[in-house]
């Protein structure tokens, strides 16, 4: 990570160097809004435009609205495992 991570992003930059040296940069771009962006409940993190390797031309990222929607598909489907209810809508 850069200086500029580092700096603004001191504690997410640790986790973010630590997946791309286990998985590489590949799979924190494919990965980052399931794996790594929900880390910012609990710290500071970075967009996925703002990382080092991140190249708009060849992968893409969510609006804020289409983050919100799936991390609430998600909540939804996990009380319907925890109730072991389906939605019918």
């Amino acid at each position: 990570m850069t200086n500029t991570l580092d700096e603004a992003y001191p504690e997410a930059a640790a986790y973010i160097q630590n997946a791309v040296e286990e998985h590489g940069e590949e799979w924190v771009l494919d990965h980052y809004y399931e794996k790594l962006y929900p880390l910012g409940v609990i710290v500071k993190m970075p967009e996925k435009e703002e990382l080092l390797f991140y190249d708009p031309d060849e992968h893409d990222t969510m609006t804020e609205s289409e983050r919100v929607e799936m991390y609430r598909a998600w909540a939804e489907y996990r009380e319907n495992l925890r109730t072991g209810t389906k939605n019918t809508e």
